[in-house]
């Protein structure tokens, strides 16, 4: 389950910063390049910090608009490097 938590939670940031940033270009007139170089991973990243800070401040249900309701938990593995 963490890992369909963590792709939905990839994956749905990714979309909204896309469509956004498309309508954006519409609006602003921007060409192709400077949506798919900058707009895109700028919306991506203020729309999951937003809504991931809202989840952690405010209430859980924010985390329905990242694509599932709890963000994925990991479990606590202590890995050891080798000796030599």
């Amino acid at each position: 389950m963490n890992l369909y938590a963590s792709l939905l939670r990839t994956g749905v940031p990714a979309a909204v910063g896309w469509l956004v940033a498309v309508a954006l270009r519409h609006g602003l007139d921007l060409d192709a390049t400077a949506v798919s170089g900058v707009l895109i991973p700028a919306v991506i990243f203020a729309y999951y910090g937003v809504f991931r800070f809202a989840e952690e401040h405010v209430s859980p249900r924010f985390g329905w608009l990242l694509g599932y309701a709890r963000p994925p938990k990991y479990e606590d593995t202590q890995l050891s490097l080798p000796r030599t």
